[in-house]
């Protein structure tokens, strides 16, 4: 049982759940103004991380036969095996279920939206089989997050989340650009639409400075509006070396570098803006909005 267990935490990555959840935080912490109030906290959390293990779960399932043909991923398509469809479909489902649980413990208009984002983690898999666009769609998936938890927290339609929606967005398709390098032969070869597959390596790395470039600014922009202070920015230019770092480590090792970029450096920016934003927050900014 405890093998299984480590297997299906291997296999959903479920220690990357810190990519979203800092995000969904940072909509929670702006819509509160500070400290959120600990049920929303708590059901903003269960939401989060049952959408991405459904979310991983569906990825892992639909993908299973392509996984079983690439040497990197071949050991997805054995956990699967040891863990067996049935139990993986049952955990999916279950897992879906808790969001919307989660949703409705919120307020209504999360759960009315909750067909949005379980639309999206079961489209996902199937986009790459189609269109290149299917790296934006995660964009799409991961931009969700902050404005989920501004209105987690009851937030009216507001611009505020919307920057840190478009952050995140241009953020996340493009460290998963990134990661598609891994696979340009594999998905040539199978036809796979993957955007390093159509339009190649150098296209792709460009594609990947002007997104991430995006997600500076829109992070910068957000801070000049809402007079944000020395702990924002401090957060800021953290996150700017680490992301020139990502791309510094691809540019010098290529490839070889690719988990490393792909992962720490990813984690870390997530954390240090949710960190600076909480603390702007809670220590002295006023509320602006």
């Amino acid at each position: 049982m405890i093998a299984k267990i480590k297997t299906f935490f291997h296999l959903i990555k479920f220690e990357h759940s810190i990519f979203a959840l800092p995000f969904a935080y940072l909509g929670l912490f702006l819509a509160e103004d500070g400290l959120p109030r600990f049920s929303i906290f708590f059901w903003v959390t269960i939401a989060m991380v049952a959408i991405r293990t459904a979310g991983m779960c569906l990825n892992r399932l639909i993908d299973e036969p392509i996984d079983q043909q690439n040497p990197r991923t071949k050991d997805r398509a054995q956990a699967i095996h040891f863990l067996t469809w049935p139990v993986l479909w049952v955990i999916t489902i279950s897992a879906l279920v808790l969001f919307v649980f989660s949703a409705a413990n919120l307020n209504r208009l999360c759960l009315a939206l909750s067909p949005i984002p379980i639309f999206l983690v079961w489209a996902y898999p199937h986009l790459k089989k189609f269109t290149w666009l299917s790296h934006f769609v995660l964009g799409m998936i991961l931009g969700i997050a902050p404005y989920a938890g501004w209105l987690a927290a009851g937030g009216a339609w507001s611009w505020v989340p919307l920057l840190l929606a478009g952050a995140v967005f241009t953020w996340v398709s493009g460290f998963d650009l990134f990661y598609a390098l891994q696979d340009v032969d594999f998905d040539q070869r199978h036809q796979l639409k993957s955007f390093p597959a159509q339009f190649g390596t150098e296209n792709t790395l460009w594609a990947v400075r002007i997104l991430h470039s995006g997600t500076l600014v829109s992070l910068g922009v957000f801070g000049l509006l809402l007079k944000m202070g020395l702990w924002y920015w401090l957060g800021w230019s953290a996150a700017f070396v680490l992301i020139l770092k990502e791309h510094r480590l691809i540019a010098r090792f290529g490839l070889g570098k690719i988990n490393e970029a792909f992962f720490n450096m990813n984690a870390w920016v997530s954390v240090v803006i949710f960190v600076a934003v909480a603390m702007d927050l809670v220590w002295g900014h006023p509320r602006m909005f």
